[in-house]
């Protein structure tokens, strides 16, 4: 394992540069201690043992959050294979490199109190079961997906997968209540099995659904998260190309929901009407 770096400078032959060949975790860190840590190894774990790294040791990662500073910071882990092999044939015996990056984060409560607008994107996520639910760093489709629109009064975009099914948004995790029962899409061919997704699915009775976007028009309630941001509720959502819209009242079940997400992240819970 090459040493962790703070300032790090790649090499040009790293895997992760050249061909995406590595994971990576986001993690919210509040003077020094993680949130959703546990969560983020385990995911990390997952995709070091689907991609065939060898995850580094826990002590090694356990000091880092420590290293963020004071204040709310995001830490920014980045887990390459390291250089080597030929091609994209990866060397026989890999040498991982573990970048991390800490910086300043301000939430966005405007988006907790109001809700937020987002659209659907035109692009379709392919479905690759390898790598579903990874949160590796080959992440071009989401980069082609956010580059649709740059309206600031839109938040997010929607993602469907090539068959039709809603999967997530562009960064964050899709919920929503449908029939009185809390319901998000499942993440078995594409997508990022988010952190605070999890931590909600092991509290709460979420079931995953393969449905596309007439979900949405069933549902009563409609959410975003991530274990950065926390919980935004969905007020409007357009189509791609802004023809049909849906529209949402924030009401208390919107709120039930985002203050069990806040509660895991320590942001407020409950918001004065």
């Amino acid at each position: 394992m090459t040493r962790p770096q703070a300032e790090p400078w790649v090499p040009a032959d790293d895997r992760g540069v050249a061909y995406g060949d590595g994971l990576f975790e986001t993690v919210l860190v509040r003077d020094g201690e993680p949130l959703l840590w546990p969560q983020h190894m385990a995911r990390l774990g997952r995709g070091c043992r689907r991609l065939g790294i060898p995850m580094p040791a826990a002590a090694e990662l356990d000091g880092l959050p420590a290293l963020a500073g004071s204040g709310l910071r995001v830490l920014k882990l980045i887990l390459t294979r390291g250089s080597g092999g030929r091609g994209y044939l990866p060397p026989s015996v890999a040498k991982p490199r573990l970048l991390w990056q800490a910086f300043d984060f301000a939430p966005r409560p405007q988006c907790w109190q109001l809700g937020v607008r987002v659209r659907h994107c035109r692009l379709q996520l392919s479905i690759q079961p390898l790598l579903a639910g990874l949160k590796h760093l080959n992440r071009l489709e989401n980069v082609l997906a956010r580059s649709e629109w740059d309206d600031p009064d839109v938040a997010e975009g929607v993602l469907c997968d090539t068959q039709g099914h809603l999967v997530e948004a562009t960064c964050m995790n899709l919920f929503w209540q449908r029939r009185g029962c809390l319901e998000t899409p499942r993440l078995d061919g594409s997508g990022v099995a988010g952190t605070l997704r999890a931590a909600l699915m092991e509290r709460l009775d979420i079931n995953e659904v393969a449905m596309g976007p007439e979900a949405l028009v069933e549902a009563e309630a409609v959410w975003l998260g991530n274990s950065v941001q926390g919980l935004w509720p969905v007020v409007r959502l357009d189509d791609a190309d802004g023809s049909r819209q849906l529209n949402w009242t924030l009401g208390s079940v919107h709120r039930t929901l985002q203050g069990k997400a806040h509660e895991l992240l320590g942001y407020p819970a409950t918001f004065a009407r």
